[in-house]
């Protein structure tokens, strides 16, 4: 026994941890002689009043690192930004897959997509990597401009995802504002019958491409579900009916999310509300992903090809004012599924830009046949632009000095690009659904009082418009 407490005196003088105090000797742990030498640690307060009653503190003695316990300790990681586990914080930007070779003396050795299970799986397992994705959307431009927000939250979430859409063929050209997208393809996923061929077709694209996610915002059913479940993607997302119509459509979905009515156009900005809950969830060491406004980006080729049709038209960038909202039967009214009522005949537009001296009005057309219709009520000098896309209206709407429209895809284009506007809506209450906090985002809301767009007052229009746009022209 003397031995060992030999043994055990000497580690204590040679070990790191004591090394700050050399007078302790073996003694220092006999019966109560360590009681005693507690004191050393007890210092007079001189320098102030501060401490106990007695005016002494407690002084600790750091204790070094044992370079012997963990030679690869080299303290805390100053860029380490969620932990320190595999399992905690977001997923790299760099993809995992690592790049071919093709000069290799093995010879050129290619994993096929999804089957470098060495690399893939571990992160996609304990963190839920997405890497490659796809989101269906329904509806038309002003559904799947107002999914913008959502492929941004996607890339934020996501380090590094490869965002794909699937879309109607209207729908399509929203994506050329939308840097974020990968590839965007033609299918309409609400078609009641389709063709067996392209139906397979839609199948196999998606299945050859390997997705880890898969989002849809029509309403599932049964039928739906399963198209979803023949991608063979890991998770899979969609909105389900909120009647019986969902029924059985939950046992192929990773998630269901109950939708709010049978038109989720009918919930507004906010239309997809439930998605962004979702995607938005807190991860391990992650904090709850908060949701982007609604910004778009325009190329350089759109810009020109855009600034060649005004000024053909005899308009120059920054003196112009656009109006968009023409009742017409073409399919490139830009409108929401949910507000049905929002186009006015051309007798209002016409009335109301004789009202507008200090400004010049560009009228978008959606149709060439509309262009006769309008120098007939406005006159032979009047500015009209043929425009079908959304983003030649964006890149219009940019050069301009403010919008003027009734609930169309120009409204939420001039906000996205923090322009002045004046939207027309049929009712308050639809102005605030699709326009939540306008006055931040700089835009008038001119409502009518029946509910009725056609019933809405020209007076409060025109009184608006030149609040807004002739006093900033003067002070220009």
């Amino acid at each position: 026994m003397a031995a060992v407490a030999g043994v055990h005196a000497s580690l204590l003088l040679t070990s790191p941890i004591v090394s700050n105090n050399p007078k302790i000797s073996p003694s220092f742990y006999s019966s109560n002689a360590h009681k005693h030498n507690l004191t050393k640690f007890f210092t007079p307060n001189s320098d102030s009043g501060k401490g106990n009653g007695n005016g002494c503190h407690l002084r600790a003695i750091k204790a070094k690192k044992n370079p012997w316990l963990d030679p690869f300790d080299y303290g805390e990681d100053p860029d380490m930004e969620y932990g320190e586990l595999f399992a905690d914080g977001k997923q790299d930007a760099e993809y995992p897959r690592p790049p071919d070779n093709p000069d290799s003396e093995y010879g050129f050795l290619k994993f096929p997509k999804g089957y470098n299970v060495e690399i893939a799986s571990l992160g996609a397992m304990l963190r839920g990597d997405v890497r490659v994705c796809v989101c269906m959307v329904a509806g038309g431009v002003y559904e799947n401009l107002l999914f913008f927000p959502v492929i941004q939250l996607l890339r934020d979430r996501y380090p590094g995802v490869r965002i794909d859409m699937i879309a109607t063929a209207r729908g399509k050209q929203t994506y050329e504002m939308n840097k974020n997208v990968r590839y965007a393809n033609v299918y309409d996923v609400e078609k009641e019958f389709v063709v067996p061929a392209d139906y397979m077709e839609a199948v196999g694209m998606l299945k050859n491409r390997y997705y880890d996610l898969v989002i849809s915002t029509k309403l599932a059913g049964l039928g739906h579900s399963i198209f979803m479940f023949l991608t063979s993607a890991r998770t899979k997302i969609s909105y389900v009916y909120p009647n019986v119509n969902a029924a059985g459509a939950g046992l192929f979905l990773t998630e269901a999310l109950k939708a709010p009515q049978l038109d989720l156009a009918d919930g507004g900005y906010n239309m997809y509300k439930e998605l962004i809950e979702q995607l938005a969830q807190p991860g391990r060491n992650v904090p709850r992903q908060p949701v982007p406004p609604l910004r778009i980006s325009i190329s350089r080729k759109l810009r020109e090809v855009v600034e060649t049709k005004y000024k053909d038209a005899g308009l120059m960038k920054g003196e112009f004012l656009v109006i968009h909202g023409i009742e017409s039967d073409s399919a490139a009214t830009m409108q929401s599924r949910g507000d049905c009522d929002s186009l006015l005949p051309i007798k209002f537009w016409a009335d109301l830009s004789r009202s507008l001296r200090s400004v010049k009005v560009l009228f978008i057309i959606p149709h060439e046949r509309e262009r006769e219709n309008i120098m007939e009520a406005v006159g032979e000098d009047s500015y009209i632009v043929f425009i079908t896309t959304p983003g030649q209206l964006a890149a219009l709407i940019n050069d301009s000095i403010g919008v003027v429209a009734t609930n169309t895809a120009a409204i939420q284009l001039a906000n996205a690009l923090d322009k002045p506007s004046v939207a027309l809506f049929s009712s308050i209450k639809k102005a605030k659904l699709f326009i939540p906090n306008a006055t931040e985002k700089r835009c008038t809301i001119i409502a009518s009082e029946t509910g009725k767009l056609a019933d809405i007052n020209m007076e409060d229009a025109k009184v608006a418009i030149k609040d807004v746009f002739e006093k900033s022209m003067v002070a220009a």
